[in-house]
């Protein structure tokens, strides 16, 4: 008498997802437990940049560069030079040309202009 060769494919199959369904409850009755653990799970803290080198670093670097030389933006080392104050303002909270808007808090955005006007 043969043996049927599907056989063990089948049950290898069968239990497989046998498995994922048993995983599958355990990871949701373990779902509450989990979230109590990490403090709440849905709870944001955003800590804001109060320093003007400290909003550069965190929203301007990837495209200005780490020495302000410009990569994909353009380099913002004389940048007082080319543009006034308020050119600046406008153009750090409502974009212009590739660089997206609301980069920098309007709240924020004075501070920052002036830190700009500086370099050199």
């Amino acid at each position: 008498m043969k043996r049927n060769p599907v056989v063990p494919f089948v049950l290898i199959m069968v239990f497989g997802i046998g498995l994922m369904f048993l995983l599958s409850f355990k990871g949701v009755g373990d779902m509450k437990e989990i979230a109590k653990d990490k403090g709440g799970g849905n709870e944001k803290t955003e800590v804001a940049a109060s320093k003007p080198e400290d909003i550069y670093k965190s929203t301007c670097i990837g495209c200005h560069g780490d020495q302000y030389q410009g990569g994909m933006g353009p380099s913002l080392k004389g940048v007082g030079d080319r543009l006034s104050k308020d050119e600046i303002k406008q153009v750090i909270t409502k974009g212009r040309g590739n660089m997206p808007a609301n980069q920098v808090k309007p709240e924020q955005a004075d501070m920052m202009a002036d830190w700009l006007m500086k370099l050199k």
